[in-house]
């Protein structure tokens, strides 16, 4: 039986990397630049990067978990997917999604106005992934 610290890690490390590669290779020049538009094309644009993120997330953890033997069923690969898409989601949106609101909230308006925007929307994806991974570990059998 694999440990729940060890699919924790696997699953992070998985994710971690998918998530470069989705973020930054498998998305389009248009989604990057309209995800965070108001309105339907905003929401069309973001859509279609989380769906190609979740595409190349998902593949690299049904690898992982056959390769690997994470031992995660189904349910908990599913519910890994939809945390990782609803936060990637919530960030992307930018203004209009919650990150960014969040983050006014919390005092750090200053820092997005100024430069901050990039390092806490991956900061944000990060920690989003650590959670995504512990639904793993949690559901592993």
């Amino acid at each position: 039986m694999t440990s729940r610290a060890a699919v924790f890690a696997a699953t992070f490390a998985v994710l971690f990397a998918a998530h470069q590669v989705a973020d930054y290779w498998v998305q389009t020049d248009d989604q990057a630049r309209n995800k965070g538009e108001p309105g339907s094309s905003g929401r069309r644009a973001c859509a279609g990067h989380v769906a190609s993120y979740t595409a190349v997330t998902a593949g690299a953890l049904e690898i992982a978990n056959a390769v690997l033997g994470l031992r995660v069923p189904v349910a908990g690969r599913v519910a890994v997917q939809a945390v990782s898409a609803a936060t990637h989601y919530a960030a992307d949106r930018r203004e209009h999604g919650l990150m960014m609101q969040f983050a006014r909230r919390c005092g750090k308006g200053a820092y997005l106005d100024n430069g901050g925007a990039a390092p806490m929307d991956q900061a944000w994806h990060i920690a989003s992934l650590a959670v995504a991974a512990g639904v793993a570990a949690v559901s592993a059998q």
